[in-house]
């Protein structure tokens, strides 16, 4: 199996595109065994912004947190366990394109931030207050993600 294999690749506006081009990168991925979605531009925006955009800034923030407050880079690296590795790997990112890639989908990653930040006021609060059961539920609510990936 190869590093593509089922992943997908988003055609955006591919009414819009020249046929032969499109034909030709069909075939590519095609051989690449990926799969094709199609969709218009404003929609894929609003898509990456919520599967692609927020996880790079979670890692971005998570990584700036664990540097700000642990000034040790030795305990960094000998506490940090494979999910601490595989949560903060987007971090390593070049901030080029990420700049780049927020300015252009600003109104986009605005709103998913605004969510964000609201479900990570309720992780907040129910600690805060030793509300185990309002945690748990949070917890167990996010697991349905299991179901879909």
């Amino acid at each position: 199996s190869g590093l593509y294999d089922g992943k997908a690749v988003i055609f955006c506006d591919a009414e819009d595109s020249d046929p032969n081009a499109l034909k030709t990168i069909k075939n590519m991925y095609n051989y690449l065994n990926m799969r094709p979605l199609y969709m218009n531009a404003y929609n894929h925006d609003v898509h990456v912004a919520y599967v692609s955009h927020i996880s790079h800034i979670s890692s971005f923030a998570l990584a700036l947190t664990v540097l700000d407050k642990e000034k040790n880079e030795k305990n960094i690296f000998d506490l940090a366990s494979g999910g601490f590795d595989s949560t903060v790997r987007l971090a390593k990112s070049s901030a080029e394109m990420w700049t780049t890639i927020f300015e252009n989908n600003s109104e986009n990653v605005i709103s998913v931030l605004d969510t964000y930040i609201d479900k990570l006021n309720d992780f907040k609060y129910a600690i805060t207050e030793n509300k185990n059961e309002q945690v748990s539920h949070l917890i167990n609510k996010a697991n349905r993600i299991k179901k879909i990936l």
